[in-house]
């Protein structure tokens, strides 16, 4: 529940800090001083969208703080998902710069508009008189009988399947579309693919072919060059071996006089040996190397076949036409197997649709059982709030196929005449009943919810005497059951029953027109109850029936 609050420079608002207390309290104060400034400074901190305009004039920003305490209402997975320290009590503040920038903090950290505004709609419900549209709305109705049937972990586990149900149904179209596709495509691929197969493409190949074809093409001059090493070191003209071999023995004859010969003997012997092994590669390698013109020829084809696929293919290696090969293969395989792929999603999907429409039939049935219990607490709700011969039906109807709600098409029909047949809430109820209408819905769900605080303005509207009060006890009762409840109204019957009173009220100081709101003392609150009742003439008699409206509360 909201246990204080603390504005800055919100609007007229200059300075306030409130304390609220659990149960029904009631804030009141004359039309124009300020109560729907008060409740748009709590939907900024909830995370309604703000801007610079709301910034009390000559202020560089304005900040709204409150504490919340959040224990027993099951926010503890909000604050573990959106990774924020978890304590009973929580601070929320929000804050609107000059510059239109906003930021918002939960107990100190950081947090973006759309987690305040996930945070907020858990801790504050705010029914204002717009919000009396919802009821026109079939989402907000199922919500409805769902809080009543205690279906939250229901839906969680049906959308959970439905989300498949549809990732599902998204698969088995791609897969007819490619299939599709690949069967228009097949006797392209089918050619393409026999073209490069015939090629009997190897990886490596090129590379390997184009080093042979290099060696073909030179095949004499390379033929001369080695011939030519190794007639230098071993011909018969210059004898390079023979010159070596002479030398070393000629120094094994010096060495019997000069050992350092012997050495230098013994290296030119393995220079020799060295240069000999040498001397026959190359005469093998010389033996080897020759000119096949027919060879050359079956190369260079084969690296024209290269070239021509590399271009036509747009590729630019014998790699990646093997990769391309690999592809065409693969699409081809895929076609063969497409009707076996489909089969397989369409089982996958007939199992998911069975289980979906078993969760979805199960839905239905406790929102069938919660509409009964709705319709019934609704009529004894409006009965007592001055509609004797209201009638409020649930009207069920299935959607085309499943939803993310199931298959559940409800409307709510509502007469308060017994001559008129029900027809669709919100296109024959006054702005009167639809708000007793609300306010039946909100006594009747608010149990189901764990939202520790409502904030109702002026949801009496339109109504007075004893129907007021009724409405007043309505709002004092769904405080009973463990909420704290706020009603903003300009009732002295509603303001009578509350536990804690507050005025909101505007003071004109000499920085301007400033709006404030504090707590009223008993004395105050009779005062305030007995304006409520007379007007600007304040009468004995006012106050004598202020003060017996409070003794009765």
């Amino acid at each position: 529940m909201l246990k204080h609050i603390t504005i800055r420079n919100f609007a007229l608002i200059e300075k306030a800090d409130v304390d609220f207390t659990g149960g029904f309290s009631v804030i009141t104060g004359e039309t124009g001083h300020g109560k729907s400034v008060f409740l748009g400074s709590v939907a900024m901190l909830l995370g309604q969208r703000s801007d610079a305009k709301i910034i009390r004039e000559g202020a560089d920003r304005c900040v709204v703080e409150g504490c919340f305490d959040v224990s027993g209402f099951g926010l503890e997975d909000f604050f573990e998902e959106n990774d924020l320290d978890y304590d009973t009590e929580c601070i929320i503040r929000r804050e609107v710069l000059s510059t239109g920038r906003s930021r918002a903090f939960v107990n100190d950290t950081p947090v973006s508009v759309a987690q305040l505004k996930e945070l907020g709609t858990r801790l504050i419900d705010i029914h204002s008189q717009h919000q009396n549209l919802l009821l026109g709305d079939r989402n907000y109705q199922l919500g409805v009988l769902d809080v009543l049937a205690g279906n939250k972990d229901r839906i969680a586990a049906y959308r959970s399947v439905y989300d498949s149900y549809v990732a599902k149904q998204h698969e088995l179209s791609a897969l007819k579309e490619a299939l599709e596709r690949s069967r228009q495509d097949e006797e392209w691929l089918r050619y393409q693919l026999n073209e490069l197969e015939s090629a009997q493409l190897k990886e490596g190949e090129q590379e390997e072919l184009e080093q042979e074809e290099a060696q073909l093409s030179h095949s004499e001059d390379i033929q001369a060059a080695l011939y030519g090493a190794s007639v230098v070191m071993d011909g018969d003209e210059l004898n390079l071996l023979r010159a070596l071999k002479d030398a070393a023995s000629s120094l094994e004859k010096a060495a019997a006089h000069y050992a350092p010969a012997g050495d230098l003997a013994e290296r030119l012997d393995s220079c020799y040996i060295e240069l000999k092994d040498c001397c026959a590669e190359l005469q093998q390698h010389a033996e080897h190397v020759q000119f096949d013109p027919e060879r050359l020829d079956w190369v260079s084809q084969r690296l024209a076949l290269f070239s021509t696929l590399m271009k036509k293919h747009r590729v630019g290696s014998v790699e990646e036409l093997v990769a391309l090969e690999k592809d065409y293969a693969s699409r081809l395989d895929r076609i063969s197997c497409g009707d076996d792929d489909i089969m397989a999603a369409e089982h996958a999907l007939n199992k998911l649709r069975d289980k979906l429409a078993g969760m979805a039939a199960e839905l239905t049935a406790e929102r069938r059982k919660s509409a009964v219990r709705l319709q019934e607490g609704i009529c004894d709700i409006l009965v007592n709030l001055g509609m004797p011969r209201i009638r409020f039906e649930v009207e069920f109807k299935a959607t085309p196929g499943f939803t993310s709600m199931g298959v559940d098409n409800v409307t709510f029909l509502f007469t308060a005449n017994s001559s008129s047949a029900p027809q669709p809430l919100s296109d024959v109820a006054s702005g009167g009943e639809m708000a007793r209408v609300m306010l039946a819905l909100k006594s009747l769900v608010v149990t189901g919810k764990k939202q520790p605080t409502l904030i109702f303005d002026e949801v009496d509207t339109g109504v007075s005497g004893v129907l007021a009060e009724r409405m007043g006890r309505l709002m004092q009762q769904m405080a009973g059951t463990g909420h704290q409840v706020l009603s903003i109204t300009h009732l002295p019957q509603v303001a009578a029953l509350g536990s804690c009173h507050y005025k909101v009220f505007k003071n004109e100081t000499a920085k301007g027109t400033v709006t404030d709101i504090v707590e009223l003392k008993q004395e105050e609150r009779v005062r305030e109850i007995a304006q409520m009742m007379s007007g600007e003439m304040l009468t004995d008699a006012a106050m004598e029936n202020a003060a017996l409206l409070l003794s009765q509360s």
